[in-house]
């Protein structure tokens, strides 16, 4: 019983750094998207940064079926870059809306509103899917198994649509660049 007394204890130690987190993380992404540097950058970060919530997406989908065939370690390792592409993506998503203009999409009837209710629906799940990783990250790093189990099944949808409609919004808006 002890050890579950500490799982609980471990787990409410990371709560207000996940609550922090959270809020700070979008905040601070659309305090940025305000910033604007007149900066050209070397590459055209579109591209990259789809490709890498590409990879992020296979990630997620190797960790699941690492998981599947109990292959624990393998599931961690792969969970953990998962967590370092969505980071490396986010920098360089934000690095590009300070140092460029945004691009208006150019399709028009169906496609215009089957693109921005992706689009938004990308946002907005991407805001959400935040707390979840978090939370699925601490209970599995505090081996509050059972927990990280149950948010895993919500989190992994989640970040997945995220991931691959990411992808989807680059495709669909990649021919409207200047």
């Amino acid at each position: 019983m002890m050890s579950q007394e500490n799982t609980i204890l471990d787990d409410k130690k990371y709560n207000k750094l996940i609550v922090v987190l959270s809020v700070a993380i979008p905040l601070v992404v659309a305090i940025l998207f305000g910033v604007k540097l007149d900066v050209e950058l070397p590459v055209f970060l579109p591209p990259i940064y789809a490709s890498i919530n590409a990879v992020t997406a296979l990630v997620l989908v190797l960790a699941f079926m690492a998981i599947q065939n109990k292959k624990i370690k393998l599931h961690e390792r792969l969970m953990k870059l998962a967590i370092v592409l969505s980071v490396c993506f986010l920098v360089m998503y934000v690095a590009y809306h300070m140092t460029s203009d945004s691009t208006k999409f150019g399709g028009e009837g169906f496609v215009k509103y089957l693109y921005y209710f992706i689009l938004l629906t990308h946002i907005v799940l991407s805001i959400a899917v935040i707390p979840f990783v978090l939370i699925t990250y601490v209970r599995a790093i505090t081996n509050n198994i059972e927990k990280h189990k149950k948010i895993a099944k919500i989190t992994f949808p989640l970040w997945l649509y995220v991931a691959v409609t990411g992808v989807v919004v680059y495709i669909m808006i990649a021919p409207y660049y200047a």
